[in-house]
């Protein structure tokens, strides 16, 4: 099968290529290296296992010609860092929205077969009741949620003109390998370096998923018909707080850290679990029984 992956040199993106060269698929690669690395995808390019490309997908006619041939696109090029996002608003937007519209568009055009958008538990804002379910209301807190938002509008659009499988999947905080400049790669670093931890507020409740199980979903979600309808969760359904994962970072470090307590900041979500009931029934699987368990292995 030939695979488009947008944002595929990026954190979770370039895990979703590690999975697809090694299932055999031909696999072309878009992203603009703004927080993306070739680092993990260098083997793959130097032994032509995959296509790059660096494109941006504001780029309609570059996001058109990448598409072209392709059965199945993952679209997870994005703003993805919501400080970022708040930083450089017009970017977020930019990227996004337009950037989504145009992978939509050029997917539609060129006859794929199946989209799936990587949405994120960002769109919902601020829970008015936990865990959160798909139908609670998207009331995005910050640009980075409103971006994923009205992303999964324009999907739902595609989805409805009939020419264009669309798949939305929900995601809670992933973590893992190659991430940074999120809390838990942050506080591993700082850790290990016997540096003081940074807590925003304190109050947080962070359901946390580990990256190789989203990309299984992820790659189940390509021929799942009941994903079709509807957004999905993809979480742990577990909360945890900063001092809780603060504690087990160190636990399994061996070290110690002081645990400096700031201001919360306004543009970050407080507290998020994710309600699982359609997970279960799309995928038939149930998610990790203890979210940080990966932790060991990402140490």
């Amino acid at each position: 099968m030939k695979v488009l992956v947008t944002g595929g040199a990026g954190f979770i993106g370039s895990h979703l290529v590690d999975r697809l060269v090694e299932e055999g698929h031909e696999i072309i690669v878009l992203d603009n290296l703004f927080r993306g690395s070739l680092k993990a995808l260098d083997s793959y390019i130097t032994h032509k296992k995959i296509t790059f490309l660096n494109r941006d997908i504001r780029d309609y006619e570059q996001v058109k010609q990448a598409c072209k041939g392709c059965e199945l696109v993952y679209h997870l090029a994005a703003q993805s860092n919501v400080m970022g996002a708040v930083e450089d608003i017009r970017y977020s937007f930019s990227t996004n929205v337009v950037g989504t519209f145009n992978v939509l568009l050029a997917a539609k055009e060129q006859g794929v077969r199946r989209l799936i958008f990587s949405s994120s538990r960002e769109a919902y804002g601020e829970a008015g009741y936990l865990p959160v379910d798909e139908s609670h209301p998207l009331n995005s807190k910050n640009s980075y949620g409103a971006g994923k938002a009205a992303g999964e509008k324009y999907c739902q659009v595609f989805q409805n003109s009939g020419d264009l499988e669309v798949v939305i999947l929900r995601l809670a905080n992933v973590y893992g390998p190659r991430d940074f400049n999120r809390v838990i790669p942050i506080f591993i670093k700082n850790v290990k370096q016997g540096k003081e931890l940074t807590v925003f507020g304190g109050q947080q409740l962070i359901d946390f998923i580990a990256v190789p199980f989203v990309v299984s979903m992820m790659r189940l979600a390509a021929e799942n018909k009941k994903a079709l309808f509807g957004p999905v969760n993809i979480g742990s359904g577990r909360g945890t707080t900063l001092f809780e994962l603060a504690s087990r970072i160190m636990a399994l470090s061996g070290k110690n850290s002081k645990i400096n307590v700031l201001p919360a900041r306004n543009a970050e979500v407080v507290k998020y679990t994710a309600d699982l009931k359609r997970f279960k029934e799309v995928f038939k699987t149930e998610p990790p029984l203890d979210p940080l368990d990966y932790l060991k292995a990402m140490l």
